[in-house]
C-alpha cells in the first residue's frame, strides 16, 4: 500500500486535508505525521499551511523536519497547500525570514488599499471562490487532468507568490490582475487555494496528485 504523508509541524489545516485525501485515495494510507522516518518512507508528501509565514517557518524549523523535507522535495511527488505553496519559495514580505527556498521567487502582499480596474475596493485577505486559468506550458500537467479552464477554487490569503521564472507558474487567478496561484517544477506541485474546500474541482486535484508519479 502506498502512503501519503501530511506533514505535521504544529501548524496547518491538517485534518480536513487528510480527510479529503482519504476520500479520493481510499486504497492508500493517509497519515498525519511529525515523524521524520515516516515522512522519509512515504511515497508522497504534502506540506499544508495556514496563518502567518514567520510563525509557520519558526514552527517548521523547531520541528526538526527541514532535512527530511528537503530530501523528499528532490525525489518524490511533493504537494504544497495554501501557505505550503508560499513556504516553497525563498522569502516573503511578511517578515525578515528565509522560507524553504525550493523554488526561486518571493511572496508579496496585496496592497492594503486594493482596487479593481474600475476603482472599486477589493478585500484583503482575498477570500472566497475565484476561477483559475492555466498557462499553455502548464495546461497538460497531470495534476490538472479533468480540471476545466476557469474552474473555481476557494481562496483565503493576503500574500501570493511571485516566481522569478514564468515556467514555474502553473495557474493564475485575477484579483484583479493575474497572480500566481499554483506552481510546479519537476516533482513539486503547489496551490494557493484550498483544494479540500473547493468541491469537485479541488477533490480532482487531490485525486490527481494521489496517483501522480512526479513527472510532468
Amino acid at each position: 500500500m502506498q502512503t501519503i504523508a501530511i506533514v505535521d509541524y504544529g501548524m496547518g489545516n491538517l485534518r480536513s486535508v487528510a480527510k479529503a485525501f482519504a476520500h479520493v485515495a481510499p486504497d492508500q494510507r493517509v497519515m498525519i505525521t511529525s515523524n521524520a522516518e515516516e515522512i522519509a518512507a512515504a511515497d508522497r508528501v504534502v506540506l499544508p499551511g495556514q496563518a502567518a509565514m514567520p510563525e509557520s517557518m519558526a514552527a517548521l524549523n523547531a520541528s526538526g523536519l527541514r532535512d527530511v523535507l528537503w530530501a523528499a522535495s528532490k525525489d518524490r511527488p511533493f504537494f504544497g497547500v495554501c501557505l505550503g505553496l508560499q513556504m516553497l519559495f525563498e522569502s516573503t514580505e511578511e517578515g525578515d525570514i528565509l522560507a524553504l527556498g525550493y523554488l526561486p521567487g518571493r511572496c508579496v502582499r496585496f496592497p492594503r488599499q486594493h482596487r479593481d480596474h474600475d476603482g472599486g475596493a477589493l478585500k484583503v485577505p482575498h477570500m472566497g471562490w475565484n476561477p483559475v486559468s492555466f498557462p499553455a506550458h502548464a495546461r497538460e500537467h497531470p495534476c490538472w487532468a479533468g480540471v476545466s479552464e476557469g474552474s473555481a477554487f476557494y481562496f483565503a490569503h493576503s500574500f501570493y507568490a511571485v516566481p522569478t521564472q514564468n515556467a514555474l507558474v502553473a495557474a493564475t487567478a485575477n484579483y484583479p490582475d493575474p497572480v500566481c496561484v499554483a506552481a510546479a517544477r519537476a516533482n513539486l506541485f503547489a496551490v494557493q487555494f484550498h483544494p479540500e474546500k473547493s468541491a469537485d474541482a479541488g477533490l480532482r486535484v487531490l485525486k490527481n496528485f494521489s496517483t501522480w508519479n512526479g513527472t510532468a
